[in-house]
């Protein structure tokens, strides 16, 4: 590989190395293929690692693959916004389009008041609707959950904002500190039903949520900060009615984990795709 495909390290929706989720990051993968891929994303062992497989520098446009340490996954927020972080540190800020397997994602990058660089994408179009009871009672049951644990204003649904994300609302802070799920028993139910992550989210108040995002399909216990599933928290609030006009959402997940990560949705009732906003800083090499 040349220098630009030497794997990178970013924490991503964080300002601090030792919080957000960490992402692998490949800038020239031209030359991989599946396998060398999934392997390297395999070594670093993070949730997921994103890989430039085309780039256009000049028109400011990159071809992206995601892979988990399992498998290939069709889009992931987090590697996305330290991708376009780790392109504006080296090309200059500004838009970027990525070409990722669930279609054109537009990056948009600024510096911030500190110099610190902002990166905001665009989700495709969202999409919700109310989870199955059955598929909903294994959740459940894997979670070590009952159905009197959900607050009954935030009803279960299957979210989409890229992939699809069950969305359970916990009635009380309490329940979603205690995580302690069967690992594969809530990831033989989300690959039967196709669900990249668990969206565990306490609504604190009408524009700021805690989250939690187990991952077991892709081999990581927990995400401690999920873009993608953000996305999908975004087009289910929107579903539901209760953004009543443009709306900017806080999200805090990682904190049970003690990798703090802080997200920023911009929803609107007139537009089906979700702005994510955050920030990402590199990680020790080695």
């Amino acid at each position: 590989m040349t220098s630009t495909g030497v794997p990178l390290r970013y924490a991503a929706f964080t300002s601090d190395p030792g919080g957000g989720n960490p992402a692998g990051l490949v800038l020239d993968a031209g030359g991989l293929g599946d396998a060398e891929m999934l392997a390297v994303a395999a070594a670093l062992g993070y949730s997921e690692t994103a890989f430039v497989t085309s780039r256009d520098d000049a028109a400011r446009r990159f071809r992206v693959r995601y892979f988990s340490p399992l498998a290939e996954v069709a889009f992931c927020g987090h590697a996305t916004i330290a991708l376009a972080v780790a392109l504006a540190e080296r090309l200059g800020v500004g838009d970027l389009l990525l070409d990722t397997p669930v279609g054109e994602i537009p990056v948009a990058t600024a510096e911030d008041g500190s110099g610190a660089v902002l990166a905001t994408l665009t989700s495709v179009p969202t999409r919700s609707g109310p989870a199955g009871s059955a598929a909903l009672d294994a959740a459940l049951g894997a979670l070590r959950w009952s159905a009197a644990d959900l607050d009954p204003d935030l009803p279960p649904h299957v979210a989409f904002g890229g992939n699809d994300h069950l969305v359970l609302a916990a009635a009380s802070r309490e329940r979603l500190a205690d995580l302690a799920y069967d690992f594969d028993a809530l990831a033989a139910v989300m690959r039967e039903h196709g669900w990249t992550t668990v969206n565990l989210v306490w609504r604190e108040g009408p524009e700021r949520f805690h989250a939690r995002n187990p991952f077991p399909v892709g081999g990581v216990v927990e995400d401690p900060a999920t873009g993608a599933a953000a996305a999908a928290l975004g087009g289910y609030l929107r579903a539901l009615g209760l953004v009543a006009r443009p709306a900017t959402i806080a999200i805090r997940q990682g904190e049970d984990m003690g990798r703090p990560s802080d997200l920023l949705l911009g929803v609107s009732p007139e537009d089906d795709r979700v702005r994510v906003t955050g920030r990402a800083v590199p990680i020790a090499q080695g």
